[in-house]
């Protein structure tokens, strides 16, 4: 697979436009508008700028050279790979499978999701090739974390899980995971609890935010705590992701607290909004 498209490029599709053009591949990412593209790009060229500063890559002129900011989906026809990045919302990335179905002419293309939820056969059944749809989910920041989770579908063929293998790891140089299809995947599933349960016990007045991931950093070894995580994942992701682990499994862990519903609503978002649990300049 040499021709990528990406959809959306916000903060996960501008890293995983970069680490296929870092990889030497040919990119065209799709925004929904002009002024997302620019912001698209702009990201794009501030991150590579910085990883050539940092010895990482040798130019960052000649990787944006591999990438085509784009606004028309009719752009992704020819790509071999097409991975959604958009918004964490069931009927948002439903209507773009359905649309990438129509666009994209190979018969052996994949059409993959870097949803952290959402079930890939959801996915996979509006399309009339649901066993060329899969989840490759990478992981935020994507130049510097290794893992992805590959997710079949019950109906996704095996060969194309083992072309998705070998994209992952033999052109990407990551390290990929094999996950059912289930709501959260192996990584959230496990992980979303963890940062509710720090959400509940700030709520409560237990102890403060920095407290809590103090907590975690020094009495666990933990890089960083679950209320700095949340942030950097997004307050508005981590609720989402969090409603379609209790709409599958209605287990009272996976439930949004809250205190977390009025920061979403506040746009409280975290490091995108420069405020969340804590303030960011």
């Amino acid at each position: 697979m040499k021709k990528i498209g990406v959809v959306g490029c916000g903060l996960m599709g501008a890293g995983i436009t970069e680490v296929c053009a870092r990889a030497g591949l040919d990119v065209v990412v799709a925004e929904s508008t002009d002024a997302a593209a620019e912001a698209g790009r702009a990201r794009l060229e501030k991150s590579l700028q910085r990883a050539e500063s940092k010895g990482r890559i040798e130019s960052a002129a000649d990787v944006l050279a591999k990438i085509r900011v784009v606004t028309d989906l009719n752009e992704l026809a020819d790509r071999d790979l097409v991975v959604e990045a958009i918004v964490e919302d069931e009927d948002a990335k439903t209507d773009l499978f359905r649309q990438l179905d129509k666009i994209v002419t190979s018969p052996d293309a994949i059409l993959a999701s870097n949803t952290s939820s959402i079930p890939i056969m959801k996915l996979g059944v509006v399309t009339s090739r649901p066993q060329n749809v899969l989840g490759i989910h990478f992981f935020n920041p994507v130049p510097v974390l290794k893992l992805v989770e590959l997710v079949p579908s019950i109906v996704t063929a095996p060969e194309v899980t083992e072309r998705a293998r070998e994209f992952v790891e033999a052109t990407l140089g990551k390290q990929a995971i094999d996950c059912q299809d289930r709501a959260g995947f192996v990584v959230n599933a496990l992980l979303i609890p963890f940062i509710l349960s720090a959400i509940r016990m700030l709520e409560s007045g237990f102890a403060s935010a920095e407290d809590i991931d103090q907590g975690l950093v020094l009495g666990a070894a933990h890089p960083q705590g679950p209320l700095a995580l949340a942030d950097l994942i997004g307050l508005d992701t981590t609720k989402a992701v969090a409603e379609s682990l209790y709409e599958e499994f209605k287990e009272p862990l996976y439930a949004a607290p809250p205190l977390l519903a009025r920061m979403v609503d506040a746009g409280l978002l975290g490091r995108k909004t420069n405020r969340g649990f804590y303030t960011y300049s």
